[in-house]
């Protein structure tokens, strides 16, 4: 995921963002909906429309490309749900630094 947000937006954003699992529901299933609702941490307010684009267009290419790739890692479809959030000074949160497994 955060390597289809660097993509996309190229060099508008600097490597301040994240990428938190909230939540990851495997298919009840053999062949069902694997669901992922993720967020996307940005440091600054002003990044936020970058990620999310022109009425969600950024946001939905970043979700397009992921989604695809990840049913090819997975092999099963994928329903993905990202939000963007504004987290001033993220890399010094102790329970964000826990959720993308760096601490």
């Amino acid at each position: 995921m955060r390597e289809k947000l660097l993509q996309f937006t190229h060099d508008e954003l600097p490597f301040s963002t994240a990428v938190v699992i909230d939540r990851f529901e495997e298919p009840a299933e053999e062949k069902g909906l694997l669901k992922l609702y993720c967020t996307i941490v940005v440091e600054r307010e002003s990044q936020k429309p970058i990620v999310v684009g022109r009425a969600g267009d950024m946001i939905k290419r970043i979700g397009i490309a992921a989604r695809e790739d990840l049913e090819k890692f997975f092999g099963t479809k994928v329903f993905l749900d990202l939000h963007v959030r504004v987290k001033s000074e993220w890399r010094e949160d102790e329970n964000v630094l826990n959720d993308i497994g760096l601490k």
